[in-house]
C-alpha cells in the first residue's frame, strides 16, 4: 500500500486559503468603504458607464464654479448700476427744489451734482476681484480717467470745464452776446434777424409769426437764414410778434414782444411810436435786449448741455478756435489735446458681448459692460453739465440761467424716449442672472441623479456584505481546521 505526499495538494489547499482570505479582506474593505471596488475594472460591465457619469459630474462642477464667479460679478455690477440710477434720481429731484445761487458760485443742485460726478466715476471703475467690470474687454485697467483730469484737464489736454467754456463762447458770440444773431434794420420800417454764419452754434431761426396789423413777415430763408418784419403801418396796442429759435441742445425758445401805448414798456414789450419807422426802431431795441437776455440764460444753459454731449461723445468734439466767438465748426478731439474720459476697451460690438461665460454644455451668458454705453454716459454727461457751470451772485441773469439749466437737466434725467436707461441695462443683466439660477437648479438635479446612479453601481449593501463576511469566515474557519488536521497526518499516525 502506497501513501501519496502532501506537497502538491498542500499547495492547492494553501492557495485556496489565501484566496478565501483575500476575499474576506475585500469584503471587509467593502463594508468599511461602502464601495464595490477601488478600481473601475472591479465594476465589470458598468465601468464605462461610471467613467461617463464621473466625467459629467466633473464638468458640472466646473460649470458651477464658473456660475459662482459670474454671479458674484453680476451682483457687484447690479449694485453699482442701482447706485447710478439712484444718483440720477437724486440729482433730478434736486433740480426742482429751486436754483438759488450760494456764495461759492453754485446752486445747491450743482453742489450735489459736483460730488455725484466724482461718485459716478468711482462706480464706473468698480472692480470684482481682479476685474474692472465697466471697461469692456480691458478688465485689467480702469474704465475711466480721474475726476480731476476729466473736469479740470491734464496739462495741455482740455477737461470738461474748458470744453463747456469754449462751447459757450461759440454759442453766445462776441460783444453784445446775441447768440450769433445779427439784428439790423434793412429799411427804416423793418427789423431783420439773421444768423451770422452757417454753423452749429448759437440760435437757429425756426419761425417768425405776428398778429400785428400792417406787418409783413419774410423768411426765415437763405444761407445763413434770415427773417424780417416790415411795418407798413403802426400795430394796435396788445398785438405781438414772436420769434422762435432752435437751441444747440435740441430745445426751443420763443421771444414774444407785445406792442404797447405805455411810455415805459415792461419786459417783453415795445412802444408804438408816432410813425412805423419809430415803432420799428423800438421793436429792434426791445428784440435786441430780449435776445441778449435769452442768450445769457437759456442759450448758455443749452450750450452747457450740448458741451456735455460733445465732450462725452466718441470721439469728443471741440470747437475750432480760437477765436471761439466766431467759430463755425467742430473738430474731433485727440488724446493729445483732450482728456479721454473713457479709457476702457471700446470695440464696435455690443457691450454685453465683451464678457461671456459658458454655464452649461449648450448655454453661454453675456454680461459685459462699458461705462460709455449710452445709458451710463447719459447720466454722467447731464450731471457733469449741471456741475460745470458757475455763477456770480451779482449777475442779474444768474438766477434765470440756473433755472434754465436745472430744467434741461431735469428733463434729460427723466430719459427721453429712445435713449437707453440704466434700468434697461439692469434688466439685461437680470436675464443673465436668471440663466445662472436656472442652470444651477438643473445642475443640482443632474448631480443628484448622478450621485444616485453611482451609488447603485459603485456601492454595496452593508447587510449583504455582512452576511457574506459571516459566511466567508465560517468557510475559512472550517477550511483552516481541515487543513490543520491534514497537516498532522504521518505514517506513524496512520499506522
Amino acid at each position: 500500500m502506497s501513501i501519496s505526499g502532501v506537497g502538491s495538494r498542500s499547495s492547492l489547499t494553501v492557495q485556496s486559503l489565501v484566496d478565501m482570505r483575500a476575499q474576506l479582506d475585500e469584503l471587509q474593505r467593502q463594508l468599511a468603504s461602502g464601495k464595490k471596488s477601488t478600481t473601475y475594472a472591479g465594476l465589470g460591465i458598468d465601468r464605462g458607464f461610471t467613467v461617463g457619469l464621473r466625467s459629467q459630474a466633473s464638468a458640472l462642477k466646473a460649470f458651477d464654479e464658473t456660475i459662482t464667479q459670474v454671479d458674484f460679478r453680476l451682483k457687484v455690477a447690479q449694485s453699482a448700476l442701482e447706485r447710478i440710477g439712484d444718483i440720477s434720481n437724486q440729482v433730478r429731484s434736486s433740480t426742482v427744489l429751486g436754483a438759488n445761487v450760494v456764495s461759492n458760485g453754485s446752486t445747491i443742485a450743482q453742489s450735489m451734482a459736483y460730488s455725484e460726478v466724482n461718485e459716478l466715476l468711482s462706480l464706473f471703475n468698480t472692480q470684482a476681484g481682479d476685474r474692472f467690470l465697466f471697461a469692456g474687454r480691458a478688465v485689467d485697467k480702469p474704465a475711466v480717467d480721474t475726476f480731476d483730469h476729466i473736469m479740470n484737464g491734464d496739462g495741455a489736454r482740455a477737461g470738461f470745464k474748458q470744453v463747456v467754456d469754449e462751447r459757450r463762447q461759440a454759442d453766445v458770440g462776441g460783444p453784445g452776446g446775441l447768440g450769433r444773431l445779427l439784428i439790423t434794420a434793412p429799411t427804416a420800417t423793418s427789423v431783420q434777424v439773421a444768423e451770422d454764419a452757417v454753423s452749429p452754434f448759437g440760435f437757429k431761426l425756426a419761425s417768425v409769426s405776428t398778429t400785428m396789423t400792417g406787418a409783413t413777415i419774410t423768411g426765415p430763408a437763405g444761407s445763413p437764414p434770415a427773417a424780417s418784419v416790415d411795418l407798413t403801418a403802426n400795430p394796435n396796442n396788445g398785438e405781438a410778434v414772436s420769434f422762435e429759435f432752435n437751441l444747440p441742445d435740441g430745445t426751443k425758445e420763443t421771444v414774444t414782444l407785445t406792442a404797447t401805448n405805455q411810455a415805459s414798456p415792461g419786459p417783453g414789450q415795445f412802444v408804438i411810436g408816432a410813425t412805423p419807422a419809430a415803432t420799428a426802431a423800438n421793436l429792434q431795441t426791445a428784440l435786441t435786449a430780449a435776445v441778449g437776455k435769452l442768450a445769457d440764460t437759456a442759450l448758455t444753459a443749452a450750450s452747457a448741455v450740448a458741451a456735455g454731449s460733445d465732450f462725452f461723445g466718441n470721439p469728443p468734439q471741440r470747437v475750432v478756435g480760437p477765436t471761439f466767438t466766431t467759430a463755425t465748426a467742430t473738430v474731433a478731439g485727440t488724446s493729445a489735446d483732450t482728456v479721454m474720459w473713457y479709457i476702457g476697451e471700446d470695440g464696435p460690438d455690443p457691450a454685453r458681448g465683451t464678457a461671456t461665460a459658458r454655464i452649461d454644455t449648450q448655454i453661454t451668458v453675456s454680461y459685459g459692460l462699458r461705462a460709455n454705453e449710452q445709458g451710463m454716459r447719459w447720466v454722467l454727461q447731464n450731471v457733469a453739465s449741471l456741475a460745470a457751470v458757475t455763477y456770480s451772485q451779482t449777475d442779474p441773469n444768474a438766477q434765470a440761467r440756473a433755472n434754465a439749466l436745472n430744467a434741461r437737466v431735469n428733463t434729460n434725467l427723466n430719459v427721453p424716449a429712445g435713449t437707453q436707461t440704466i434700468e434697461s441695462i439692469v434688466t439685461e443683466l437680470s436675464g443673465a442672472q436668471g440663466a445662472l439660477g436656472t442652470a444651477t437648479e438643473r445642475h443640482t438635479q443632474t448631480n443628484n441623479t448622478i450621485t444616485d446612479l453611482l451609488g447603485q453601481i459603485e456601492g454595496v449593501p452593508t447587510e449583504q456584505v455582512g452576511a457574506e463576511i459571516l459566511a466567508m469566515q465560517t468557510r475559512l474557519q472550517a477550511s483552516l481546521q481541515t487543513t490543520a488536521m491534514l497537516y498532522k497526518l504521518s505514517l506513524v499516525n496512520y499506522v
